[in-house]
């Protein structure tokens, strides 16, 4: 197999075979099959960020994977976000995240900044909408 961009599942399938074949012969760096083996990992990895990237999470989901991952509660980071009012409305989609709160986020809880300045995803619960004839009936009634 000649070493080349890997464009097909079979082609990442038949360099991966490669690569083991010669981790098993752990040959020295300089030599044939150990530059053959730093250019096939190079190959297999550069496809690998390619075929399978996650998406980056969104920021809240992010805060509270690092809450739960930590064993903290709401009002543990509370004081982070500047009070149990603030971090319930920030937890629960209704705030956004301020630039102060980013920061203490990314200082105390070592949450990457660049996660934490997304927009979180929308996740807004819709009313239904009453007509004007109704609106207009119930305040006659007095309700």
């Amino acid at each position: 197999m000649e070493p080349r961009v890997i464009k097909t599942e079979y082609q990442y399938r038949e360099a991966r075979a490669e690569v083991e074949r010669l981790v098993q012969l752990d040959p020295a760096p300089e030599s044939r099959d150990g530059l053959r083996l730093e250019l096939l990992s190079k190959l297999v990895d550069d496809y690998e960020m390619v075929r399978f990237a996650f998406a980056k999470p969104d920021p809240i989901d992010a805060i509270m994977f690092r809450m739960e991952e930590q064993g903290l509660r709401q009002k543990d980071i509370a004081p982070l976000l500047g009070g149990k009012n603030r971090a319930s409305e920030v937890l629960s989609r209704k705030r956004s995240l301020t630039l102060a709160m980013i920061r203490a986020l990314h200082e105390k809880l070592d949450i990457p900044s660049g996660l934490l300045i997304r927009e979180p995803t929308a996740r807004y619960r819709v009313k239904r909408a009453s007509s004007r004839r109704a609106t207009a009936s119930r305040r006659r009634r007095g309700e």
